[in-house]
């Protein structure tokens, strides 16, 4: 399947996306609000019966897409994740992976605007993959560690490069408002089942920027879940931005910022692709 949040007629609910159109579970399945609940209600193969049996509530054209998971627990990233990202930042490879965290208000859904704040100029892209939890679990087992993602969506993790090099945390510069984007859906995990085999590209105005394939994350998924699960209990809805490759803006000589009126877009295959168009912050 693939699950979506969004907006339709002033109201928010999700649903999945069924021959060109949404299938509004949020009106049909008592007790599940948003998509998150679904996931911690673990009522993800009732859902899965009734989208078989029903038709589309929504065209897909006229929905707003919100964040594929608008209000987690838990947004969790990953730096320096491959290795021509750390080269290109001049950096070393860690032994174990960089984290560091986003807040819910820092991104925005598919086709939604994303955001150049009117206090830099230095407004980058970084295409990932992300997943989504969808089974609780602490001090998991890198070997069953899949069996906890309910699925995968896109992130573009934008980032306001000058913020993030005030100090040695990148945090300032990784959560302006609505800097990045997490769509367009959530495609269950039965549909990937090795997401080490997925192609991630990164356009920016219809120019590739970014190109690589997901067997080259320095950190693999099933041992970042490892890793992070130690840390603390991973929960349904908990989203792990699995990091950038290569090609960020910043590191491209004269560097590459995003401006007010570009389109972004992050494709991955299996996936799909995630477009947003950027505009200024509002005086």
């Amino acid at each position: 399947m693939k699950l979506l949040s969004f907006i339709a007629g002033g109201r928010a609910s999700f649903g999945a996306v069924k021959d060109n159109g949404v299938v509004d579970l949020g009106a049909q399945m008592a007790g599940c609000t948003t998509l998150r609940q679904l996931l911690e209600t673990g009522r993800l193969t009732e859902a899965a019966k009734l989208v078989a049996s029903a038709a589309p509530d929504h065209p897909l054209d006229s929905i707003a897409f919100a964040p594929v998971i608008p209000d987690p627990g838990k947004i969790i990233c990953v730096g320096l994740n491959y290795r021509d990202h750390v080269a290109e930042t001049g950096r070393t490879v860690t032994e174990k992976p960089a984290l560091f965290a986003r807040f819910a208000c820092s991104q925005v859904g598919h086709l939604q605007p994303i955001v150049k704040s009117r206090v830099s100029d230095d407004f980058d892209y970084e295409g990932e993959l992300a997943l989504v939890i969808g089974k609780k679990g602490r001090h998991i087992p890198a070997s069953s560690a899949l069996d906890h993602i309910a699925g995968y969506s896109c992130y573009n993790e934008g980032s306001v490069r000058d913020w993030q090099r005030h100090t040695s945390q990148f945090l300032s510069g990784k959560t302006f408002a609505e800097s990045g984007s997490f769509g367009p859906w959530l495609v269950t995990a039965d549909e990937i089942p090795d997401p080490s085999k997925l192609t991630l590209q990164t356009r920016l105005n219809g120019k590739v920027v970014q190109d690589t394939t997901t067997d080259l994350l320095i950190t693999a998924i099933p041992e970042l879940i490892a890793y992070i699960s130690t840390i603390c209990p991973l929960v349904p809805g908990d989203v792990i931005v699995t990091g950038t490759p290569g090609g960020v803006g910043a590191k491209r000589t004269p560097p590459l910022w995003m401006r007010p009126g570009d389109n972004v877009e992050v494709e991955i295959s299996g996936i799909g692709t995630l477009r947003n168009k950027v505009i200024a912050e509002p005086a």
